[in-house]
């Protein structure tokens, strides 16, 4: 499955995210407000895109309408407190991950 992680600026939660879930899941990662922004070709490569907030899944929404009528987006609301591998983010995400799959 291939799993698309996305945060604001795809340096701490998303990158965390792709690094840490590739041995499960085919993973990329992307951010909305860096300078090289998530694409529409990223949001097509994926079956699954997962956002770490919900206003992430609303600006996807406005910029690749398409697309997001046709993908499943998951919202694991993990605020952007951590830093880039920290103990506590990968422990909140793998609880998270296993929740929804």
């Amino acid at each position: 499955m291939n799993v698309l992680f996305v945060c604001n600026q795809n340096q701490n939660r998303s990158k965390t995210a792709e690094n840490i879930f590739k041995d499960r899941f085919k993973t990329k990662s992307a951010g909305l407000y860096n300078t090289k922004p998530i694409t529409e070709k990223q949001v097509s490569w994926a079956d699954v895109v997962v956002v770490m907030e919900d206003a992430q899944r609303s600006e996807i929404a406005k910029r690749f309408p398409k697309q997001y009528m046709l993908k499943r987006i998951l919202s694991l609301e993990i605020p952007d407190v951590y830093h880039y591998n920290q103990p506590e983010l990968v422990e909140e995400l793998n609880s998270r991950i296993d929740e929804l799959f």
